[in-house]
């Protein structure tokens, strides 16, 4: 995949989500390809996991270690480049300006051509009321990092004393993409990859039926388009 106007090949993505295990369910199967195909790929994580257990015995310090491990775990198995996380609280995500500014430097720093994210909208039309704040949060603020924040000089110039240059995204994906999905990609030889990173984060999976799940999901996606497995996003082109 190239840039239309000046044909470099795409390199470095970044995958901006709100909690350990959001990338895994929604867009895996495309980074295990990326990573086969040479790509850098960072996962950026915007919140630290701390809510997710119906445990009683849990605490919010004990799961954010286990959730960090996890994520890393499956980092591995996709073969990222780096995982980062932001560690604001679970659960109360807003699209702060703080949120968008520690955004804008991960992108300045890694400089991904593509960037996949949530969207950050309530889809009423097709009935998906319902959706975890976070995840809207989460996707209100990456889109406003990677415009025009992390592309404008004059904005937060103290990355510059840095050394984080302002960097232009080429390319924006939204994951699941709805009614408006235009870019499908065929995750069919890449689904063990997927599948095995899902698992990693094993408390949060049910490990006997979440494989099937995934999979029956990237089925049904595929179905659209004449593809065994795929994963759909709304491609959006940067100038």
């Amino acid at each position: 995949m190239a840039d239309a106007e000046n044909q470099e090949p795409f390199s470095r993505g970044m995958v901006i989500m709100a909690h350990p295990d959001d990338a895994e369910w929604s867009c895996s199967g495309t980074v295990a390809k990326w990573c086969a195909e040479g790509w850098e790929v960072v996962y950026l994580l915007c919140t630290d996991g701390s809510k997710g257990s119906s445990d009683l015995e849990m605490t919010g310090e004990k799961l954010i270690k286990i959730r960090e491990k996890e994520q890393r775990d499956a980092g591995k198995v996709l073969g990222l480049k780096d995982v980062v996380f932001l560690g604001y609280p679970d659960a109360y995500l807003e699209p702060t300006l703080a949120l968008r500014k520690d955004i804008t430097r991960e992108i300045r720093r890694h400089k991904p051509d593509v960037v996949i994210t949530n969207s950050p909208a309530r889809d009423v039309e097709s009935g998906q009321y319902l959706g975890h704040p976070d995840h809207f949060a989460a996707g209100e603020a990456a889109l406003s990092a990677v415009f025009p924040t992390a592309r404008d000089r004059l904005t937060f110039p103290e990355f510059l004393e840095e050394g984080l240059e302002p960097h232009k995204v080429r390319e924006v994906w939204i994951a699941g993409g709805g009614k408006n999905s235009d870019q499908f990609v065929d995750v069919e030889a890449h689904m063990d990859t997927a599948v095995k990173a899902l698992k990693a984060h094993v408390s949060q999976v049910d490990q006997e039926h979440a494989g099937d799940w995934f999979r029956q999901g990237r089925i049904a996606t595929g179905k659209k388009v004449g593809m065994a497995y795929a994963e759909e996003f709304k491609r959006i082109e940067l100038g």
